[in-house]
């Protein structure tokens, strides 16, 4: 399963700061539908994803009824990548 979206990179600061790209409401819908195949437990779904022409592994978190991409420090530096700024991603969804 794999989708193209575009996102803006929003910032949470917990213990330290995490950053997320929100994974659109029709993609988050079309994703909760292979859940329970995809998911290693917690919610959490393991992706394959691009910013750029960087590919990481990751998953993605369940939040509020959608999505959220986290993104690694070193893909966000790679990339020159801040809190506020639009990407384009490409997730597959490892089933």
């Amino acid at each position: 399963m794999e989708f193209a979206f575009a996102g803006r990179v929003m910032e949470w600061r917990g213990p330290s700061p995490y950053y997320f790209v929100p994974v659109p409401d029709e993609e988050s819908a079309d994703i909760r539908e292979v859940a329970a195949m995809a998911s290693y437990g917690w919610g959490v779904i393991p992706v394959e994803a691009r910013i750029g022409e960087v590919v990481f592994g990751t998953s993605l978190f369940p939040k509020d009824g959608r999505y959220l991409l986290p993104l690694k420090a070193a893909v966000r530096k790679g990339q020159g990548i801040s809190a506020g700024d639009d990407v384009a991603v490409e997730i597959s969804v490892r089933l």
